[in-house]
């Protein structure tokens, strides 16, 4: 059979999650609320970093950096996902979903790589903090942020086009929230073993080097740490290297479950639950991650929240 005979899927129908109308109403509320929230924390962020002469280093640019990119990252899922749960059809169309699936891989990975990025800011900064100036400059930050963007997104159009060119002849039924990969190939007509090697080789390798990079770039870190005479310094330096490793624990823990382990055993709600997890959980709690064991990211916040209504009022 050709393409013309089989490829009559024009959308697909996203069934999100279950359950009657009432709970339908709790989780458009609770979503809705996650989201609202996410904007406003990681826009604060990106504000206090922007506006405060105290946040001008490469560690603050670099997480400004990184709550923009949140910001982007859970609005290639939730908008859609808000439309979806009140819609009585549930339907996302062929190049939407499409469209979606490759934001979402595309932002994913370019995390990855902020996140790898700013924990090798941390080991110059504890490591090297003589050399640190020196190293960290303004434009290798904003050469290593350009970076980011540009592998996250050059590195997924290929094969997500070729995903898209597999013929899908019904069913168009995705028992999921999003356009993933899973439920995509599961609903096309014809096997593509090589395509499907190379996406998930592809992104099981942006994993496991940043990961990796991460994980020995923290080996060093807390041995210089322990290395460090005064009791003060080392909680200094615990507390600003706290802070990314729980970003990092929680989104690599649950994409690790997904992308690399197998999920045959792993039930759809599941599933589901665990993208919730480092596509919506992270982005919301980074600010607060990244706030509340940070001093100056706390004054800085407090500025950007009140400061007008003082400087009025003064």
């Amino acid at each position: 059979m050709n393409r013309s005979e089989t490829h009559i899927v024009t959308e697909f129908v996203l069934l999100g999650f279950p359950g009657c109308w009432e709970i339908q109403i709790f989780l458009f509320s609770l979503f809705l609320v996650v989201y609202a929230l996410t904007l406003v924390g990681n826009g604060a962020i990106i504000c206090a970093v922007k506006w405060d002469p105290r946040l001008y280093t490469p560690m603050y640019f670099l997480l400004g950096n990184f709550a923009f990119l949140e910001i982007w990252y859970v609005s290639s899922t939730v908008p859609n996902m808000l439309v979806n749960i009140l819609s009585k059809t549930k339907a996302i169309s062929f190049s939407g979903c499409f469209l979606q699936f490759y934001f979402f891989f595309s932002l994913g990975t370019a995390e990855c790589l902020f996140l790898a990025v700013m924990a090798y800011d941390r080991y110059q900064a504890i490591c090297h903090p003589l050399h640190y100036p020196i190293i960290m400059t303004r434009r290798l930050c904003g050469m290593l942020v350009s970076l980011c963007w540009l592998i996250g997104f050059l590195g997924y159009p290929i094969p997500i086009f070729f995903i898209s060119q597999l013929p899908f002849c019904g069913p168009n039924i995705i028992d999921h929230f999003l356009c993933d990969m899973d439920p995509l190939m599961a609903l096309s007509c014809a096997p593509a073993p090589i395509t499907e090697f190379i996406f998930y080789t592809q992104s099981s390798l942006v994993l496991f080097f940043t990961l990796m990079y991460i994980l020995r770039s923290y080996t060093l870190l807390l041995r210089a740490v322990f290395q460090i005479p005064s009791t003060a310094g080392r909680r200094k330096a615990f507390s600003t290297c706290g802070s990314h490793l729980t970003v990092v624990s929680l989104f690599y823990g649950t994409v690790m479950v997904m992308y690399v382990s197998p999920t045959y055993g792993i039930s759809a709600l599941m599933q589901k639950i665990l993208t919730l997890v480092y596509s919506i959980m992270t982005p919301l709690l980074n600010p607060l991650i990244y706030s509340l064991r940070n001093k100056d990211m706390k004054l800085a916040l407090r500025n950007v929240l009140f400061g007008r209504r003082i400087s009025q009022n003064s």
